[in-house]
C-alpha cells in the first residue's frame, strides 16, 4: 500500500511539473524538442524585436536567448536581446506565433517569420507567401475572425482541431 502511494505520489508530481511545458507547447507555435535554454524555440529561431523594428527578418542566435512563458526566443543583438527583456509582451507573435488565417480558420497552422506583418506593433505570421496576399486582400476581417476564434482554440492541442 506504501509503495502504491509513493507510486501515485510521483506519478501525480511527473504530471504537475510537466503540465506547463505541455501548455507552452500547445499555446505557442514552437519547435519540437528543447533549446540550450531549456524550452522549445520560437519563430523559427528569427529576432522578434528585429521583425517589429525594422520589418527585416534576422535570423537570432543561441548566444542572445530568452525563455518566455516556456518559449524560448532568440536575438540578433544583445541589445534586442534587452529590449525583448524590457517588455516581451510587446514582441512576442500574435496567436502564439501560429498563422493568423489558419487562426481566423479555427486551426493553428506553422507561422513562418518568412511571411510576416506588423499591425499596430503586433507580429503577426502567415503559412507562406499566398496566404499572406490573402491576409493583405482583407486585414480587419481575418483580424476580427482571428481574434474571436484564438479565444477558443488557445488551450487546445493544434492536433485536436
Amino acid at each position: 500500500m506504501k509503495t502504491l502511494m509513493s507510486t501515485a505520489l510521483i506519478g501525480l508530481a511527473l504530471v504537475a511539473t510537466t503540465a506547463p511545458i505541455a501548455l507552452a507547447e500547445d499555446e505557442n507555435n514552437v519547435t519540437s524538442g528543447y533549446t540550450l535554454a531549456g524550452a522549445p524555440l520560437g519563430l523559427h529561431g528569427s529576432d522578434p524585436v528585429a521583425l517589429i523594428e525594422t520589418g527585416i527578418r534576422l535570423d537570432g542566435s543561441a548566444e542572445f536567448a530568452h525563455v518566455h512563458e516556456g518559449v524560448a526566443y532568440y536575438f540578433n543583438t544583445r541589445a534586442n536581446l534587452r529590449t525583448f527583456r524590457r517588455n516581451p509582451d510587446a514582441y512576442i507573435p500574435a496567436y502564439g506565433g501560429f498563422c493568423a488565417l489558419g487562426v481566423a480558420l479555427g486551426k493553428k497552422l506553422d507561422g513562418d517569420p518568412r511571411f510576416s506583418a506588423v499591425r499596430d506593433g503586433q507580429l503577426y505570421v502567415f503559412v507562406n507567401e499566398e496566404i499572406l496576399r490573402n491576409f493583405l486582400n482583407d486585414e480587419a476581417g481575418t483580424l476580427a475572425r482571428a481574434e474571436t476564434n484564438w479565444t477558443q482554440i488557445e488551450h487546445t492541442a493544434a492536433s485536436d482541431l
